[in-house]
């Protein structure tokens, strides 16, 4: 009896193993859930429905229809133009700042700044060509006494009084990219300069520019509404019977921007490193689509710097500057092909021959002036920037205006589509370009709905390889290298 009052010992005491061996608990089925929608698809669905609603309105007289698709569509760009000023501003700060660790810093600057020039020059040509082939304005009969020139208008004279702005308040609160963009490499420098002193305002610079990236990813994922009422805003106001007699201009716009996607950026690809276009096009595409929805390449920023980092395999440090620089100033599509064919049907509507001479200022005023665009929606100030310089009417712009909505649309996807274009171009050229990214880019970035951190590809550019005749002492050395290797990788992981 004493030994049953006995604790039981460990060999007879129900251990962990005997509980293991009981049947596990039954796990309730996974709920099933729909196949997903890719974002492609959203904005091509929503492409058609706005198409055909918009058919609908005009074919109808539905006016309320049409109203609703505006509110729709402007509701869609005020919300991008929205988040404009304090992106742009702290993009431009932490761009310069991220200068510092950047190796070759200023060599990687220049280049940009080259290869921009460089594609929009041939841009430009394209245009001219295209312009000089067609002859978008010969024969065309418009009411010219109905147009009128553009309330935002300006030549040189303006354009540069505007980059400085009298008030920095005034600036974000007027939406001034340019003077926002002038506002913020001047303190990005002075940050620079002052060094450590300047490294809380930096770190704030970066926490408000991660916040308003995210606020935007939300818009961002509003795109194919957005995609609903612009379009179909646009075929419920401007007809065939308003866009036939500009049919012939809005067509060399839209096969001045597929050579560019097509011919030009493939060739620049194709000789900087034997880049493969199709993988270019398959990493940057969901920065395109956007672009091309949301005709905003400001807008579109901070998902054409998540592509060129995460899919095209652009070091991040190095993206930080160029993609924000480019979202700002590089615009093949705006402020190239557009301006050139522009120009020229401007004069062929008006009689007015353009010499020589003139087609050179064109592409010269394309490649300068670039600037001017803003990064928003529409080109009227870098078209009313041309036709002044070549002392074009300035109602002429106003003849354009009907269809600028649609030609926007495929103008700002050949702005994005150039954006992420030249870093990958640049960091092939100097060598720091990862290729397993480049050609294996990832699939739908936007259908899983989170905006990607910026410290999720902690990237740091690498040193260029230094290309000379002792080649065969770094090849002895090479053993070496998987130590130094894994350090870096664990640091990183770390």
């Amino acid at each position: 009896m004493t030994s049953a009052s006995q604790p039981a010992s460990p060999a007879t005491s129900p251990t962990p193993a005997a509980a293991d061996t009981s049947p596990p608990a039954e796990t309730p089925p996974p709920r099933r859930r729909g196949p997903r929608i890719s974002y492609t698809t959203q904005v091509l669905l929503a492409l058609a429905a706005g198409i055909a609603l918009g058919y609908l309105a005009r074919a109808a007289n539905l006016d309320w229809l049409a109203n609703s698709l505006g509110i729709i569509g402007s509701l869609f760009v005020q919300l991008l133009k929205l988040a404009v000023p304090p992106l742009v501003f702290t993009a431009v700060v932490s761009s310069i700042a991220h200068l510092r660790g950047v190796t070759n810093a200023a060599r990687l600057a220049g280049q940009t700044l080259l290869w921009f020039a460089i594609t929009g020059l041939a841009a430009s040509l394209i245009g001219v060509a295209l312009g000089l082939l067609t002859h978008p304005g010969r024969g065309v009969t418009l009411d010219l006494g109905t147009a009128k020139a553009p309330s935002k208008g300006g030549g040189w004279t303006d354009f540069l009084a505007g980059i400085v702005p009298t008030n920095p308040v005034g600036a974000f609160v007027q939406g001034n990219v340019l003077q926002i963009v002038f506002l913020g490499v001047v303190v990005g420098l002075a940050a620079v300069q002052i060094g450590d002193k300047a490294e809380p305002f930096l770190k704030l610079t970066d926490s408000v520019l991660e916040i308003t990236q995210k606020a935007l990813w939300w818009v961002i994922l509003l795109a194919p509404i957005g995609t609903l009422g612009l379009i179909g805003k646009a075929v419920a106001t401007y007809g065939w019977d308003l866009l036939a007699p500009l049919a012939t201009f809005a067509i060399d716009v839209y096969v001045g921007c597929f050579l560019v996607l097509l011919v030009l950026y493939p060739a620049v690809l194709f000789f900087s490193g034997r880049l493969s276009p199709r993988k270019f096009y398959a990493g940057a595409w969901p920065a395109i689509q956007l672009g091309f929805v949301s005709r905003s390449s400001v807008g579109t920023m901070p998902l054409t710097q998540e592509v060129t980092i995460d899919r095209l395999g652009v070091p991040k440090d190095y993206a930080a500057f160029a993609v924000p620089f480019g979202a700002t100033s590089k615009m093949d599509g705006c402020a190239a092909i557009y301006p050139a064919l522009a120009a020229i049907f401007v004069a062929e509507v008006f009689g007015m021959d353009l010499s020589i001479p003139q087609l050179a200022l064109i592409v010269l005023v394309s490649v300068v002036g670039s600037a001017a665009t803003a990064g928003l929606t529409g080109a009227i100030v870098m078209l009313t920037l041309t036709l002044s310089t070549l002392g074009l009417p300035l109602a002429g712009a106003g003849l354009l205006l009907a269809i600028d909505p649609i030609l926007d649309m495929m103008r700002t996807a050949t702005n994005v589509a150039g954006q992420a274009l030249i870093p990958v171009v640049v960091a092939s050229r100097e060598g720091i370009l990862d290729r397993s990214i480049y050609d294996a880019p990832k699939g739908d970035m936007v259908i899983g709905g989170e905006a990607p951190k910026s410290d999720d590809v902690d990237r740091p550019v690498p040193a260029a390889p230094v290309k000379d005749e002792p080649a065969a002492q770094g090849a002895a050395a090479a053993p070496a290298e998987p130590v130094a290797a894994g350090q870096a990788s664990a640091k990183n992981a770390g």
